[in-house]
């Protein structure tokens, strides 16, 4: 792997910033090196899926999330090549796996040299949120072994929890820096953005991920997109010089800040209008879905991109918050069984088959939605037809080609895999 020096990852968070790059170097770790990228005096920056803020405060050092279990080490070694201060403060932005997880081996370095382990701060819903995923920890496990492809992957039960919580808002002074910790809901009932005037940095957790806003995950609780771009308007306010994100390459200068943060408060604030409007007019669920219209100019921007969530999931999830379950189609007040209900479509079409061939053709057509439609049908309706099992697979892929008769072998591109450090080749787990 090639390594870059911190001068690089400057110049490449600006090229990403214009579009002439993507976010694939940076989450890759090919910017990754022995050294936090000192983004500017005083603050390190940890590269990473999820990344990590390191303030020097002058007396001892404070850090903005901890990263997932398999950066735990490499950031350790990576803070003490920065500074030989004590790590005295860790906040959590929110309770998601992949931020809190890094705190262990400043725990143990600090038992072995006989002083007090750092101080975690974090909102007060965080333990909540910590106390569902052990209670949940069978569902946590399925659905993000489906969805990053780990079958491996079992949900942890035991986390750091944090030593101090607040409410609202939490004044920290740490050596002759200040940062304030305000709550908001966003992506999670527990989020934490932080504020260090001095610096004029602003850490944002995952209110800010370069990404279209996850407000509207499908396996995921509750988002809030309305209270996320009140908060989005908030940090607008405060008129910052460095961002730096839960997810993504740091914004650097106050014009792009406030861009960044205008644009997603924006997006927020349309979706959120557009289905409270046609809520308000009596529509259900599926002619809200498809009458919302999403500004496309804001989903061009690099930072807006609609990577992993979607803009009509988040429509989907206002109506769970506004509405409740129910999509005002009385078909599904009371449905059959799903089985059932395929099986007589299927009887009525002339077979699971024909069904599943339909599906295909409606895929070539350009109609991937109808063509799921078809496909799940047929796979619920005839569940040991394999060849109608691999229709449903391949309309799933989305290609418009039909499937091959006999599946390929597995692992068929792992050849042409670009090298990673060890600790990047296991997928992440999904946050909840």
């Amino acid at each position: 792997m090639t390594e870059h020096k911190p001068t690089d990852y400057l110049s490449y968070i600006d090229r990403v910033w214009r579009g002439e790059d993507t976010l694939l170097a940076h989450l890759s770790g090919v910017y990754f090196g022995e050294e936090l990228v000192r983004v500017r005096e005083r603050v390190g920056f940890l590269p990473a899926f999820a990344n990590v803020a390191v303030f020097d405060t002058g007396d001892g050092l404070l850090l903005v999330d901890s990263g997932d279990i398999r950066t735990a080490a490499p950031l350790h070694a990576a803070v003490r090549a920065f500074s030989t201060q004590p790590v005295g403060t860790v906040v959590y932005t929110h309770g998601h796996v992949d931020h809190v997880f890094g705190v262990a081996p400043f725990d143990a370095q600090a038992d072995g040299e006989g002083r007090p382990r750092p101080e975690v701060i974090a909102h007060e819903a965080v333990p909540a949120r910590f106390d569902r995923y052990v209670s949940t920890a069978g569902y946590n496990t399925w659905i993000n072994r489906r969805q990053f492809g780990v079958p491996s992957l079992d949900w942890p039960s035991t986390y750091r929890c944090p030593d101090t919580t607040y409410r609202e808002r939490m004044t920290v002074e740490r050596g002759d820096l200040t940062f304030e910790l305000v709550h908001a809901r966003g992506e999670t009932d527990d989020s934490t953005y932080v504020w260090v005037p001095e610096l004029k940095t602003l850490c944002t957790g995952d209110l800010f991920i370069w990404n279209t806003p996850n407000a509207g995950n499908p396996q995921k609780v509750q988002r809030y997109p309305e209270e996320w771009a009140r908060a989005l308007r908030a940090m607008q306010e405060l008129g910052a010089e460095l961002l730096l994100p839960g997810h993504g390459v740091p914004i650097v200068g106050r014009d792009r800040v406030h861009q960044a943060l205008d644009d997603t408060a924006r997006l927020l604030e349309s979706l959120c209008e557009q289905t409270r409007e046609l809520m308000n007019a009596g529509h259900r669920l599926d002619a809200v879905l498809h009458g919302v219209q999403v500004p496309q100019e804001l989903l061009e921007q690099p930072y807006l991109h609609p990577a992993y969530d979607e803009p009509e999931f988040v429509v989907r999830n206002l109506w769970r918050l506004w509405g409740g379950w129910y999509d005002q189609n009385p078909a599904h007040l009371k449905p059959a069984p799903e089985a059932a209900v395929a099986t007589e479509f299927a009887n009525a079409a002339g077979g699971a088959s024909v069904l599943a061939q339909r599906a295909l053709k409606l895929l070539e057509e350009g109609e991937p939605r109808l063509a799921s439609h078809l496909a799940e049908t047929a796979a619920l309706a005839a569940p040991a037809d394999v060849e109608v099992a691999r229709v449903r697979a391949h309309v799933s892929t989305g290609s418009g080609r039909r499937p091959r008769r006999r599946p390929w072998p597995v692992g068929c591109s792992a050849g042409r895999r670009r090298s990673r450090p060890r600790w990047r080749r296991e997928p992440i787990w999904g946050p909840s």
